[in-house]
């Protein structure tokens, strides 16, 4: 439960400023290009800072990364509402993506902690549908708030929700179900046997995992860029993220401008596709460890992410050209349902390969993906000046899925990837 608030949280945050735009352009007097370098400044900052949240994760533990995490994104919340002009903006919103970056490699150390192999796909997708939840419900929320609060007070609201959560998790949550002082002997011994079977043929004692777990040595930056298998999961995750990312930002201002919908009506169309997302992650999870389950081993993995990167590539491109908010918005939830699928696979096939250094290695991943957010950020507002308009970068879109399944055709989640 800890983890999904935290990935409802995160969401919200970040997809408040998609709500918000319309307020903060008047004010600041923005451009729509100075507007998307401000949503890209925040996709580079979260993306560069993935691998070093990741290696903190590993080696500090995912409480106290987690807490200090939490507090410096809600802090750079509610300076949001300080920035003056759109350099201040700009260098605000990337310190909140670099305030953000070690949350969700934090939250793959606690699954590889805390979870056995054969439930991260699940508890992944619920994880990742808490995010969605969260972006979903920020759309009409955050519209209200701004319209009863205004844009200022809203994320400073949001900014004491965080720092409530982070205390909280310092105070209940500890790093390994040997420390947890709630938690059963019976309940604590499965864990730790279980979830060593992504990287070892056989359970192993309690003691004999603590001392493997302090012994482990981390994965140098070297040694993640020389894995065949890092590199393609960064591919096929840019591709993903270039996808989700426009539901997230643009999708909000694309709605509202090409159907002339109101504040409201936006916010609920935009919604719509987010909830997709989180039914989509849910049903991929449980359907990675479905698999896994019956034996499919690496194809548990791969069969969810492919059949996802399908269906964002088919729901990208039909969404073109629809007469109706309501066609459109079927399709564009069709393919952010896809593109969700694609994440509990890929969360779970990095903490197969990383094992103890889970965090390292999903965060690189992440970091590449959120280069792809940050292209999407800018490429949607300059794309469209094409001669064929939106089409560009929906198109640009389906490519990339379909770069990204071939990706996933050459991946192995038995080869580990650990220390020399």
């Amino acid at each position: 439960m800890g983890t999904f608030c935290l990935s409802v949280l995160l969401y919200v945050d970040r997809a408040c400023i998609a709500t918000a735009k319309d307020a903060v352009v008047e004010e600041l007097l923005l451009s729509d290009i100075q507007w998307a370098w401000v949503l890209a400044s925040f996709a580079f900052g979260y993306a560069l800072f993935q691998t070093p949240g990741g290696m903190m994760a590993d080696r500090l533990g995912s409480r106290g990364v987690l807490t200090v995490v939490v507090a410096a994104w809600s802090v750079f919340t509610g300076l949001t509402a300080i920035a003056w002009n759109f350099t201040s903006l700009l260098v605000i919103r990337f310190l909140f993506g670099a305030g953000e970056a070690g949350a969700f490699p934090g939250l793959a150390k606690v699954v590889y902690a805390w979870f056995p192999v054969r439930e991260r796909g699940l508890v992944k997708g619920i994880n990742f549908s808490g995010s969605r939840i969260g972006a979903a419900i920020a759309m009409p929320l955050v519209s209200a708030l701004i319209v009863a609060l205004g844009w200022k007070l809203t994320f400073c609201l949001l900014m004491m929700i965080g720092l409530a959560w982070s205390t909280f998790w310092w105070l209940w949550f500890r790093n390994d179900p040997s420390e947890h002082f709630r938690i059963s002997n019976r309940e604590r011994d499965f864990i730790l046997a279980e979830r060593q079977q992504a990287s070892a043929s056989s359970p192993i004692s309690r003691s004999g995992v603590l001392q493997e777990v302090r012994s482990q040595k981390g994965l140098s930056a070297l040694e993640l860029m020389r894995s065949k298998n890092l590199w393609l999961m960064m591919v096929q995750y840019f591709g993903s993220n270039f996808t989700f990312f426009f539901a997230l930002t643009w999708l909000y201002p694309y709605v509202k401008s090409t159907y002339h919908l109101n504040a409201m009506g936006a916010g609920y169309a935009a919604m719509v596709p987010l909830l997709a997302g989180a039914v989509g992650n849910v049903v991929s999870g449980g359907l990675v460890d479905f698999l896994y389950r019956q034996g499919w081993g690496d194809w548990s993995r791969k069969l969810p992410a492919m059949a996802g990167f399908f269906l964002a590539a088919l729901g990208m491109v039909m969404s073109l050209e629809q007469a109706s908010v309501f066609e459109a918005v079927f399709w564009l939830s069709i393919a952010i349902f896809g593109s969700d699928m694609t994440l509990s696979p890929s969360w779970s096939f990095c903490i197969d390969i990383g094992g103890r250094n889970a965090g390292a290695v999903s965060g690189t991943m992440n970091m590449a993906g959120n280069l792809g957010s940050a292209i999407t950020a800018l490429a949607f507002a300059y794309l469209p000046k094409s001669s064929q308009g939106h089409a560009a970068f929906f198109y640009t879109a389906a490519g990339l899925s379909a770069v990204a399944i071939v990706c996933w055709l050459f991946v192995n989640s038995e080869k580990k990837l650990e220390p020399t």
